[in-house]
């Protein structure tokens, strides 16, 4: 059974730092592109950064470009999202997924597409 697990979220003043993490387990082959997006209270969930596993091609939200750095350790199974110069809009449910090629239908272009599991979420606050 595929599960992906976050953990790192919490509580921070603005201009503070968060290393969001993912581990993945339960699939035998990698994944095509693993993401991290997020939903804020009364929003639609949003796509905030994705990789590709086999090149490492990394994708942005125009909100986070230059704060945030997605990365993956292929070894541990774990993705990453350090988080930089907090701000109190970055405050939102933050879940990592991950294409695996089981054919899902959940799209975020220009990130991630056919995303075929979905981590529980880790909450991120940001106060001013």
């Amino acid at each position: 059974q595929v599960q992906l697990v976050e953990s790192g979220g919490g509580s921070v003043q603005a201009g503070g730092s968060l290393r969001l993490s993912c581990a993945a387990s339960g699939y035998t082959y990698s994944s095509y592109c693993m993401g991290w997006f997020r939903q804020a209270p009364g929003k639609e969930r949003e796509g905030v950064a994705s990789i590709y596993t086999a090149d490492g091609f990394t994708t942005y939200a125009d909100s986070v470009k230059g704060r945030f750095t997605i990365s993956q350790d292929n070894a541990k199974n774990t993705l990453y999202l350090q988080m930089n110069n907090l701000k109190p809009e970055d405050t939102a449910m933050y879940y990592c997924a991950a294409d695996l090629g089981y054919g899902g239908s959940s799209t975020f272009l220009p990130f991630c597409s056919n995303l075929d599991a979905w981590g529980q979420g880790t909450l991120v606050t940001v106060s001013s």
